[in-house]
């Protein structure tokens, strides 16, 4: 029986639960993430490791969550959302169980950075291009409420580590993890799949009537992943820039704690810097999805002002020498990275268009990748060179400044207007032309806000 199709987006409804579903998936893969920094120093000195070596073992997590998103993109399309999430959840419970069992750094980076880190590929992009499929008008207030998550996690979960690291060891405290990873079942369950009209009219430009369907094997992987996008300019300069903030946005969810202790502070109190900044976090999240929906300015340019403040921050981690001080510009720090995420995602759906968010979603955390793979090693890196970790979170900082200021590349960047010029030019999503669809001129064409 065929699916039900709608016109747009509902705005609400079941839309809700989906953002539950993503405030859930965020808790068990960007939370854990954030707060994995508690088991750092635990790793270097079991392994007898370098910084910038045990620093890996996340950096490929993370990477290959977002570099195999075209795969959970891929899947998702086939098979639907909910399935695809289910073996992503079962493939990061395996991936954090065999990681109980470490002997060597080399296991880490296959358990916990491969199998959950794919795991967690199938898991967020699916979740996250169902949320900006079920919400137009609210959509960053939507997206904002799922990444509270990673704010609530990161502040329950960085004590709570601490907890288990003192009562059970890390083994025992990652095999506790990887029982919590199975409750992403919970989150697939909730993923009621959703078709609406865009979805058929990207689909018959994508393959239309008059031309032979290809049997060729490069046509059929360019056509499941769109791999076209490559060429949408609004999409590769956003990306590039994003890519620039990722290389140093997590820098400090895995370094600030060793940070903290190398100022002398003790175990519980450098885990209370990522507690203190999941709460600023939290609140930014919901503060910047509410101000985006108000359209008082566009999104993009919202987008560089966060940006901005992130960087700063980041540059004024080092002049902190007490705990007083450190605790100030946690906050800070979690406040403007806040702002930050809902932007990142609800932004994407206004460049390329609704129908091709999940293809999009996807390709565009493959590119991120880049910048999570490199960031926190190259910070350690320097840590192992310096003695310290000024230089680190200045360079975070630094990288973080430069994405910002590649987002004067996008089209019509400087242009205040709602509605980008791209609307009647050739700045188009689809394949086709705005005058063949005038209709559906309003989503189709390259924008950046609604």
């Amino acid at each position: 029986m065929a699916k039900p199709v709608i016109s747009e987006s509902p705005d609400g409804g079941w839309g809700w639960m989906i953002v539950l579903a993503g405030f859930l998936n965020n808790c068990l893969l960007v939370g854990v993430t954030r707060s994995f920094g508690v088991f750092f120093v635990h790793f270097t000195e079991y392994f007898q490791e370098s910084s910038s070596r045990v620093s890996w073992i996340t950096s490929i997590a993370m990477a290959t969550q977002q570099f195999a998103s075209p795969v959970g993109s891929v899947f998702g399309m086939q098979y639907g959302a909910r399935p695809v999430v289910m073996v992503g959840a079962i493939l990061a419970f395996l991936g954090m169980l065999t990681a109980s069992f470490g002997q060597n750094l080399l296991h880490m980076y296959l358990s916990i950075g491969l199998l959950t880190g794919f795991g967690w590929a199938l898991v967020f992009t699916p979740t996250m291009a169902m949320i900006s499929r079920y919400f137009k008008r609210r959509r960053a207030l939507a997206t904002g409420l799922a990444f509270t998550g990673v704010g609530v996690a990161s502040f329950f979960f960085s004590p709570l580590f601490q907890l288990l690291l003192n009562e059970y060891g890390w083994r025992g405290a990652i095999q506790i993890l990887s029982a919590m990873m199975l409750n992403l079942c919970v989150c697939a369950a909730l993923l009621r799949p959703i078709t609406i009209q865009e979805d058929l009219l990207v689909a018959s430009r994508g393959h239309p009537e008059n031309i032979k369907k290809s049997t060729e094997c490069c046509d059929k992987v360019t056509s499941a992943f769109d791999l076209t996008l490559f060429l949408h300019r609004g999409f590769m300069v956003y990306s590039f820039a994003v890519t620039l903030m990722t290389t140093g946005y997590f820098v400090p969810y895995i370094h600030l704690v060793a940070h903290g202790k190398n100022l002398g502070l003790s175990d519980y109190e450098a885990a209370f810097l990522l507690s203190v900044t999941a709460i600023s976090e939290t609140v930014a999240r919901l503060f910047s999805g509410w101000l985006a929906d108000l359209k008082l300015i566009r999104k993009i340019h919202m987008l560089f002002i966060w940006s901005i403040l992130t960087g700063i921050s980041l540059l004024l981690i080092p002049v902190g020498s007490t705990y007083s001080n450190l605790v100030g510009l946690s906050f800070f720090y979690g406040f403007c990275s806040g702002g930050l995420a809902p932007l990142f995602f609800s932004t994407l759906p206004e460049i390329v268009g609704i129908g091709r968010i999940l293809n999009a979603t996807g390709l565009f955390l493959m590119l991120l990748s880049i910048g999570g793979l490199l960031g926190p090693p190259l910070s350690g890196f320097l840590e192992d060179l310096t003695g310290s970790y000024t230089i680190s979170f200045m360079t975070a900082g630094g990288f973080i400044l430069a994405g910002s200021l590649i987002l004067f590349f996008l089209p019509s960047f400087l242009i205040c207007t709602v509605i980008l010029p791209g609307q009647h030019s050739n700045d188009q999503v689809g394949a086709g032309n705005s005058r063949d669809h005038p209709a559906q001129a309003d989503v189709t064409n390259y924008r950046l806000e609604e």
